[in-house]
């Protein structure tokens, strides 16, 4: 396949894409792994008595519900400011693992931990714009 449709520097946007999955792989096991230790039975999403479990599933869950805008926003952004998003895409990555162990304290407010992710999140909205407004000539 020929890739010189992209600039050289878009892997490092490919690379966190992948390293991604890992990063939702391992929220869905610390997911199930609490589905076991506090008796959770699928499909039964959250516990009636489990506040430590529902903050655990919640956290998976949570990044599950803006992954699409994150991928969508990366990749978008990426292919004129690859360096810039990839940068971006780690900062969001590394707030969604610091919200998560928050999370995971049982205590939702602690959830804030990663709150420093939207950073990355507005790195890669702001990268995207600029890529469609130069690929409409605008700038």
């Amino acid at each position: 396949m020929d890739v010189t449709l992209f600039h050289k520097d878009f892997g490092y946007v490919a690379l966190v894409g992948a390293g991604s999955s890992l990063v939702t792989f391992y929220l869905a096991m610390n997911a199930g792994r609490a589905r076991a230790k506090y008796n959770v039975k699928p499909p039964t999403l959250y516990s009636d008595t489990e506040q430590t479990y529902n903050c655990i599933q919640r956290a998976h869950q949570n990044t599950l519900e803006t992954y699409p805008q994150f991928l969508m926003t990366l990749f978008l952004g990426g292919i004129q400011h690859p360096r810039l998003c990839a940068f971006g895409g780690c900062v969001y990555l590394a707030g969604r693992l610091a919200f998560a162990h928050g999370y995971y304290t049982g205590d939702p407010a602690k959830r804030r931990w990663g709150g420093f992710g939207h950073i990355g999140e507005l790195i890669l909205l702001g990268c995207s714009v600029s890529t469609a407004l130069h690929m409409l000539g605008v700038i």
